[in-house]
């Protein structure tokens, strides 16, 4: 594609599509090839957006619930239609495999349509009075205008966790899609358009981060910002959002351990490991971080989970059959590297991998990879690796399992493979992260609650806490005649 043919593709901001102007390249993560030029804004238009969203909100917050259901059951109509088109743009931008952008696409459409029913039920109560003359409601209201920031990557999915709760309440939103993949939310946005949405209630800006942030942690118009990204990020905006006192919901770091114990069915065990660390090329808050298997299997673990790497096919996300993409950037790439290289340094075996893959050079390819005997301050044991690594370690008992599993300053997610039911509840019970999946590794689902504990975050999306995190509570005492 030579430059002129490069599309340009423009911000969408109050039910329209702006100039764009100082254009943003996007870049295929596989080849280094730009894929589209996109409109950046400047804070002066972020300013707009809140006012034209906070105008929006009027009429939107009046609106019914049925009502705002039916126009994301409209908007999840369309991104099934264009299902096709949606994943392809995944897979251009962010570099994963096509069957996984599929996949992606399918959630999204999920989480639509969930809270699409879960603005029907946002309900109040009527609590009992102590006293004859007074009656006492609690009732939900919108919190007003949410700006949501959302990463590359899932950058469909994870902007939608935030965009469709905050429109199902209530809320008018403003994203802001992270500037490598900005291309699959202003399809979104043109879905939004289709299913002809009042003007302001949703909004794509593209741009500078800090700037943007900056604008919506300043301006009293926004009212909550939701962010998924770095903990080190979300320190930065709890520390900016302190002086408006501006509300925050949190999806930050994780570091998420697998425990193996000797009664599990290792085969399902590898298999589960191997989704929690590969899918999405390592590249997700919930990946599988470090592996800890006890040591009565050990060695066929480790074995079998080898051989299974091994057999992953790396390469372009458009190829048939492709598991393991390239990374976002040329920096994740070295990245990892750095983080194999100082394992080895302290002791480490790599089993498979652990160097790039050389048949696409141009592309941000690392090798799937295993490493053994790793020393618990080895940077893959102690840091969220972003990379198709997977450090492997044993242990000797179930408190030395969950010792190993907390001793992170993260809690987002955590996996175990059991088939002692008394353990699974022990495990559950005092393995502290907010997502633990026993016995297989897919645990996020529209209708169940995802977020962290300690540095991970603040807050939860997804099932009926995803909503309420875009709703104020009230209290309403009425006197009466008695």
């Amino acid at each position: 594609m030579s430059e002129r043919d490069i599309p340009v593709r423009s911000p969408f901001l109050n039910g329209h599509w702006i100039e764009p102007q100082t254009p943003l390249a996007v870049v295929n993560p596989a080849d280094g090839t730009r894929v589209a030029l996109v409109g950046t804004v400047t804070r002066p238009q972020v300013r707009q957006a809140l006012e034209d969203a906070a105008a929006a909100w009027r009429d939107w917050r009046q609106t019914p619930a049925r009502r705002r259901g039916q126009y994301l059951n409209a908007i999840a109509e369309i991104l099934q239609r264009r299902s096709d088109e949606l994943a392809r743009t995944i897979t251009l931008e962010n570099g994963k495999p096509l069957a996984q952008s599929h996949s992606e696409v399918a959630i999204t459409i999920d989480h639509f349509r969930w809270f699409a029913g879960e603005a029907e039920r946002i309900y109040g109560r009527v609590v009992p009075h102590q006293v004859a003359d007074k009656r006492h409601l609690v009732i939900r209201s919108p919190i007003g205008v949410v700006g949501a920031i959302a990463p590359w990557n899932f950058p469909l999915m994870l902007a939608v966790r935030k965009a469709a709760p905050a429109m199902a309440s209530g809320c008018p939103v403003i994203v802001k899609p992270a500037s490598a993949t900005p291309l699959s939310c202003l399809l979104l946005a043109e879905a939004v358009a289709e299913a002809q949405l009042p003007a302001g209630v949703f909004q794509v800006v593209i741009g500078a981060a800090a700037e943007i942030a900056a604008e919506f942690q300043e301006n009293p118009i926004c009212r909550k910002i939701s962010f998924t990204g770095s903990t080190e990020v979300g320190r930065q905006l709890i520390a900016g959002a302190a002086e408006a006192v501006t509300k925050l919901s949190l999806e930050l770091g994780g570091h998420a351990p697998v425990l193996v114990f000797d009664d599990a069915h290792i085969d399902q065990a590898v298999e589960g490991t191997l989704i929690a660390k590969f899918r999405n090329t390592g590249q997700s808050c919930i990946a599988a971080n470090r592996v800890y298997v006890q040591a009565a299997v050990y060695d066929r673990f480790v074995q079998r989970l080898v051989e299974r790497t091994r057999e992953l096919k790396v390469g372009d996300g458009f190829e048939p059959d492709v598991e393991i993409g390239p990374l976002i950037d040329r920096r994740a790439l070295e990245n990892a590297l750095s983080h194999i290289e100082q394992a080895r340094s302290l002791g480490a075996r790599v089993l498979c991998g652990g160097k790039r893959w050389e048949a696409c050079p141009k592309g941000n390819f690392l090798e799937p990879t295993v490493l053994a005997e790793v020393h618990p301050n080895a940077l893959c044991m102690r840091e969220e690796t972003f990379a198709p690594i997977l450090p492997v370690a044993p242990f000797e008992n179930e408190d030395q399992a969950i010792h190993h599993a907390n001793d992170t300053n993260y809690g987002l997610a955590a996996y175990a493979f059991t088939r002692d039911l008394s353990r699974m509840w022990r495990l559950a019970e005092n393995i502290e992260a907010g997502t633990i999946g026993i016995n297989h590794t897919v645990p996020a689902t529209s209708q169940c609650p995802f977020g962290g504990l300690k540095h991970s975050g603040w807050g939860r999306e997804l099932g009926a806490e995803g909503i309420d995190a875009y709703l104020e509570t009230k209290h309403i005492s009425i006197g009466v005649d008695a």
